[in-house]
C-alpha cells in the first residue's frame, strides 16, 4: 500500500452491489426503474399509500408496449 494507491478491498461495498444490476441494466429498465422508484418515492409521505400497486402495474405496462 502506497500514498498513490489506498488500500482497496476486494470486495465491493454493500451500496455498489445493490446498483451495479441497476447500473449495467439497459436503457429501457433504467427508465422503467426510476419511473417505479419516483411514483414510491411520492407516496412515502402518505401514512397508507394507497394505489401504489396499481401505479407500478400502470408502470410496467406502459414501459413493455
Amino acid at each position: 500500500m502506497t500514498p498513490e494507491q489506498p488500500y482497496q478491498s476486494s470486495t465491493p461495498s454493500p451500496a455498489h452491489a445493490v446498483m451495479e444490476p441497476i447500473d449495467s441494466s439497459p436503457p429501457e429498465i433504467k427508465r422503467l426503474i426510476r419511473r417505479v422508484l419516483k411514483a414510491e418515492n411520492d407516496k412515502l409521505h402518505l401514512r397508507n399509500p394507497i394505489g401504489i400497486n396499481d401505479d407500478i402495474l400502470q408502470i410496467v405496462k406502459e414501459e413493455v408496449q
